[in-house]
């Protein structure tokens, strides 16, 4: 399963996920159904703009649990 550690990196940056909404054009609904895994793809494009906001990487932005 893929998670998603968008909340853990706002806390970092002491941002809102208002903010983020803001900054990438996304509504708050939409971003709530990635942090929540409810979502079946996402496009390279929302990927980028996560970690340009985000200052992160994929590999902080993005965590695989082999267990799930």
């Amino acid at each position: 399963m893929i998670t998603f550690n968008i909340e853990n990196l706002l806390k970092k940056k002491n941002k809102s996920k208002y903010w983020l909404c803001q900054q990438m054009d996304i509504t708050s609904h939409n971003l709530n159904r990635v942090i929540r895994g409810e979502t079946t793809s996402i496009s390279f494009k929302y990927l980028e703009e996560f970690c340009k906001h985000l200052d992160c990487t994929l590999d902080e932005l993005i965590e695989i649990d082999k267990d799930a």
